[in-house]
C-alpha cells in the first residue's frame, strides 16, 4: 500500500469558531501524520487559482470572501490511502447533507461554511500541496508506533 500526501485547508469558518485543534486532532486519531502546517492569509489571486473550476459560477464572490474572512490553516496530511481517507472523513459537501460522524456532518450545517477543503484526487492533492506549501515546508519523519495503525504488510 502506498503512503499518500493531501491537502487539507481548514476554512475560516473552522478558526473563527475556535475548531483548529479539534479538527486538526480527529485526522491525528485516525492515524494520519501531519507533515506540513501553517496558517495563512488567502488573497484574491491564490483564490482564483485554487477555485478556477467555479470563478465564472455567480456565487464565486461569496466563496472568495468567505476564504478572505480570516486566516486558514493549510495541512499537509500524510498515510496510506490519505486522500481517500481524508474525503470520507470530511463528508459530503453540503454539512446538512452529510452524514454524522463525519467531520462536516458534525460540524457543518452549509454547503459553503463547512469546516474543511480536502483535495479530491491524486492529481488534484499533488497540485494543492504546490499551491500551499513549498518543498522546505513538508517534512518527513517516522512515528515510533506505526504498526498501532496499519499491519506490517501495509507500510
Amino acid at each position: 500500500m502506498q503512503q499518500e500526501r493531501t491537502l487539507v485547508l481548514l476554512k475560516p469558518c473552522t478558526v473563527q469558531r475556535a475548531l483548529v485543534g479539534e479538527i486538526t486532532s480527529i485526522f491525528e486519531k485516525k492515524g494520519l501524520r501531519i507533515v506540513g502546517m501553517k496558517m495563512m492569509q488567502l488573497n484574491e489571486a491564490i483564490l482564483k487559482e485554487h477555485y478556477a473550476h467555479l470563478v465564472a459560477k455567480p456565487f464565486f464572490p461569496i466563496l472568495r470572501d468567505s476564504m478572505m474572512a480570516t486566516p486558514v490553516i493549510a495541512l499537509a496530511l500524510e498515510g496510506v490511502d490519505a486522500i481517500e481517507v481524508v474525503r470520507q472523513m470530511a463528508g459530503a459537501t453540503n454539512g446538512r447533507k452529510a452524514a454524522p460522524g463525519t467531520i462536516r456532518g458534525d460540524y457543518s450545517m452549509s454547503g459553503q461554511q463547512n469546516i474543511v477543503h480536502a483535495s479530491d484526487g491524486p492529481e488534484t492533492a499533488a497540485a494543492e500541496l504546490k499551491r500551499f506549501f513549498k518543498d522546505e515546508e513538508l517534512f518527513s519523519y517516522n512515528i515510533s508506533n506505526i504498526l498501532s495503525y496499519y499491519a506490517e504488510d501495509e507500510i
